[in-house]
C-alpha cells in the first residue's frame, strides 16, 4: 500500500469477477466489474442526482445547490456560444455532459482510493469519442470541403502542401493530446499526494520511536503542510482539467462547424 502507483491498479470487486466469457463478434474476454467501473458509475449517479436535485425545486432566488448548477450550466453555455458561435447551442449538450462527467470523476478521486480519470483507457475513450464526433460533424456538414481544413489558404501557395501536412498530423494527434493532458495531470497529482503522505507516516513513526527519531518531526510537519496544500491544489486541477477539456472540445468543433468562416 506504500507504493504510490498502487492506487491506480484496476481490480475486480469481490464476487464480481466472472472470468473468461465468450461474446458474439468480440470473442473471449475477461468479464469483471472493477473499481474503475464503480468509480465511473458513482460519478454518473452523482451528476444525475445533483442536477435532478437542483432543478426539481428551482426557485427564482436560487439556493446554494441551484446556484452551483446554474453557474456550471451558464459557464459552459457561454463557452460554447463564444467559441462555436450561433451553432453552439446545438453542441452544448455534448460539451456539458463531457465536462460534468469528467469533473465528477476528478473530484470523486479525491475522496476515494481510486481515480477513474487517472486511467489511460478512460481518458482515451473521452478523447476518441470527441475526435470521432468532430470528424463526423465535419464530414456531414461540409462534405469534401472538410479537407479544406488541411489546406491553409493564408499560407503562400508553395508552402501550403507542407503546412497542410503538418495540420493533418496535428489533427490526428488531437485525441492523443486530449487523452494525455487529462491522464497526466490527474495521475501526477495523486502520485505526489501519495508520496508526501507516505513521508508523513514514516517520519511520524520515526519521531514516535523517540531518541534521535524526534529529528523526523519537522520533516513530518513539513510533509503534512505540503499534503494540505497539494490537496487544495488538486481540487483546482480537477476543475481546470474538466474545463480545459470542454474548451478544447469547443475549439475542435468550431474548426469544422465554421470551416472557412474564420469565426
Amino acid at each position: 500500500m506504500a507504493d504510490p502507483l498502487h492506487q491506480f491498479q484496476v481490480t475486480p470487486l469481490p464476487g464480481l469477477d466472472f472470468g473468461e466469457v465468450t461474446l458474439p463478434v468480440v470473442g473471449t474476454v475477461h468479464l469483471a466489474f472493477t473499481n474503475s467501473h464503480l468509480a465511473m458509475t458513482i460519478a454518473f449517479l452523482l451528476v444525475i442526482g445533483f442536477f435532478q436535485l437542483v432543478t426539481s425545486g428551482a426557485k427564482v432566488v436560487p439556493g446554494r445547490g441551484q446556484a452551483v448548477g446554474e453557474t456550471l450550466f451558464g459557464m459552459i453555455d457561454g463557452i460554447a456560444d463564444s467559441i462555436i458561435g450561433h451553432d453552439g447551442k446545438k453542441y452544448f449538450p455534448f460539451v456539458f455532459t463531457v465536462f460534468t462527467f469528467i469533473l465528477a470523476m476528478n473530484l470523486l478521486g479525491l475522496f476515494l482510493s481510486f481515480t477513474a480519470t487517472s486511467q489511460l483507457a478512460v481518458t482515451a475513450t473521452f478523447g476518441v469519442i470527441t475526435f470521432l464526433l468532430v470528424v463526423i460533424i465535419g464530414i456531414k456538414k461540409n462534405g469534401l470541403k472538410f479537407l479544406a481544413l488541411f489546406w491553409p489558404t493564408g499560407a503562400p501557395l508553395v508552402m501550403r502542401p507542407v503546412v497542410g501536412l503538418i495540420e493533418f498530423f496535428s489533427f490526428l494527434l488531437r485525441p492523443l493530446t486530449l487523452t494525455l493532458r487529462l491522464f497526466g495531470n490527474m495521475m501526477g497529482g495523486h502520485v505526489a499526494l501519495k508520496v508526501f503522505a507516505g513521508f508523513v507516516v514514516s517520519l511520524g513513526a520515526m519521531a514516535a520511536a523517540g531518541g534521535w527519531g524526534y529529528l523526523g518531526l519537522p520533516g513530518a510537519a513539513l510533509s503534512l503542510s505540503l499534503v494540505t496544500a497539494l490537496t487544495a491544489l488538486e481540487f483546482l486541477v480537477a476543475f481546470l482539467q474538466a474545463f480545459v477539456f470542454a474548451v478544447l472540445t469547443c475549439v475542435y468543433l468550431n474548426d469544422v462547424v465554421n470551416l472557412g468562416d474564420h469565426h
